[in-house]
């Protein structure tokens, strides 16, 4: 009998985590209640039990992917078999069968923003047309009033349209862009001897999406993706990675010497200034603050007692 590992709740607002470690791996004797894998969000960081005693069968979602709650994580044989091997093969074959070139069009669809949110806007697109995408992956993020979301890839193939741009806002449940399933998403099987090469050939830094909690911690610190070498799998950040880039920061700058005072900015530098429009968020609280200012009495008050008496007592 087998049995599944899925992603538990996450708490309030949170759809989706990243798999930070995994404890065990396929093939390894588990029991009840035994920590398998650590889950990280931008809140928390929660840890996943084995919800029965068996064998490891295989792990679904590998180190660094990004997974929504309920999502499969791994699954366990509750005898001692190990049949990891045996579900090796199919997945061979599948690979092997899976269609070249055409395929069926899958509709990106905006998901549900949450309670009384009607739409929102399209803050980052991580993937462009042409692009070969897996299923679950990070296609864009939008951003409403009230939370930010990501948008995953519901199957793997090519992204061949999208159909609004960054800035552009749409509607709840409203077309995003058009995946072709199978159209070159699948390449052709490389030579057995260049597979060493190609295995350890690392992906460019902009395709790797890096764990959302890492990426709070850097905005928080003001430091740049550049600036922090990534531990996690294919080099992405994990927010250890960016505690170690603050504390090394941290430490450089105390060992540097006192920097001289910076001399008057010259008039031109007025130029180099930027505009950049407010995010929905950001539009929200400001409108808040301006509300709570407009509504709310503030008054200061100050009282002038001479305490030349008293203190002289």
């Amino acid at each position: 009998m087998t049995s599944e590992v899925r992603v538990p709740t996450l708490g309030e607002s949170v759809t989706e985590a990243t798999v930070a470690t995994w404890f065990k791996k396929p093939g390894d004797q588990v029991e009840v209640d035994e920590m398998l894998c650590e889950l990280e969000t931008d809140k928390v960081t929660v840890e996943v039990p084995s919800p029965i005693s068996g064998t490891l069968a295989d792990i679904v979602a590998a180190e660094g992917e990004t997974v929504g709650v309920d999502a499969l994580l791994a699954n366990i044989s509750e005898g001692g078999e190990k049949p990891a091997a045996m579900q090796e093969k199919p997945a061979a074959a599948a690979k092997v069968e899976a269609p070249t070139a055409g395929g069926d069009a899958i509709d990106v669809m905006v998901p549900t923003l949450g309670e009384s949110v009607t739409e929102a806007t399209i803050s980052t697109w991580f993937k462009k047309v042409g692009d070969t995408v897996e299923a679950d992956e990070m296609l864009c993020e939008l951003e409403t009033d009230k939370v930010s979301v990501e948008v995953p890839a519901p199957a793997a193939g090519t992204l061949t349209e999208i159909l609004f741009q960054e800035g552009a806002t749409v509607e709840a449940n409203g077309k995003l862009a058009v995946i072709a399933q199978g159209a070159g998403g699948v390449a052709a099987p490389a030579p057995k001897a260049d597979a060493p090469a190609a295995a350890s050939a690392a992906p460019a830094s902009g395709d790797i999406e890096d764990a959302p909690s890492a990426k709070k911690a850097m905005a928080e610190a003001g430091i740049t993706r550049d600036q922090v070498t990534g531990t996690g799998r294919d080099g992405r950040v994990m927010k250890d990675d960016v505690a170690k880039a603050v504390a090394a920061g941290t430490a450089a700058a105390k060992s540097a010497p006192a920097a001289a005072p910076r001399a008057p900015s010259a008039p031109q530098d007025a130029s180099r200034e930027e505009r950049v429009k407010m995010t929905r968020l950001r539009q929200t609280i400001a409108k808040r603050q301006q509300d709570s200012q407009n509504t709310a009495a503030m008054v200061t008050t100050d009282n002038e007692v001479d305490m030349n008496d008293i203190l002289a007592l």
